[in-house]
């Protein structure tokens, strides 16, 4: 049964997770931590952190490891956990490949009509929120600790976030070294 869970689950987050794999992470935990308990917010965190360290698409890696985990956690063998984590990375990825093949039988047909111009003009500021509720999902006390118990582990993760964000968005440093450095940083201090 519980796969069946999982592929609905993964399916609609699919569905409705525009903006690509971080604009998913807000509906994904909603769903796999609150709704269903199959993770712990800690575990979600972790996966996440694990999901953007590996190559592929963020969305994609994550379902993979929940899926995993969700299955795992609920008593079955490594061999069928590893068939929840196949069922979630399938799901999550269907919508997005019957909408490719649908769209990209009309869309150059129709990419300059009226119609198709304002829906992705409406979809832009939909995406950013979606993203800005990802990055809002991840500014929690199992990330940054909290302001009254962990006061250096709180102004030390805020310092990192904004090295890494100038980094990123001012110098345009590789994603890549900023994550090793910001990992390697969070090694020596923690």
């Amino acid at each position: 049964m519980i796969f069946l869970y999982l592929f609905y689950t993964f399916f609609k987050i699919g569905l409705f997770g525009f903006g690509g794999g971080y604009a998913m992470l807000s509906l994904m935990q909603g769903e796999v931590v609150t709704k269903y308990n199959w993770v712990s917010s800690s575990e979600f965190t972790d996966i996440v952190a694990i999901s953007q360290m590996t190559p592929g698409p963020i969305g994609i890696n994550s379902a993979t490891y929940v899926g995993y985990i969700a299955v795992a956690n609920s008593g079955f063998s490594q061999p069928i956990a590893i068939l929840g984590s196949i069922t979630a990375t399938f799901a999550v990825v269907l919508p997005s490949l019957i909408l490719m093949i649908i769209i990209s039988k009309f869309f150059l047909k129709f990419q300059k009509h009226p119609a198709v111009e304002a829906i992705f003009s409406g979809l832009r500021p939909g995406v950013v929120g979606l993203l800005a509720s990802a990055a809002l999902v991840l500014m929690d006390s199992e990330n940054f600790g909290s302001f009254h118990t962990e006061k250096f582990q709180f102004f030390a993760s805020i310092i990192i976030f904004m090295g890494a964000f100038v980094a990123t968005f001012k110098y345009k440093a590789n994603p890549i070294i900023t994550i090793i450095i910001c990992g390697v940083i969070g090694a020596l201090i923690y």
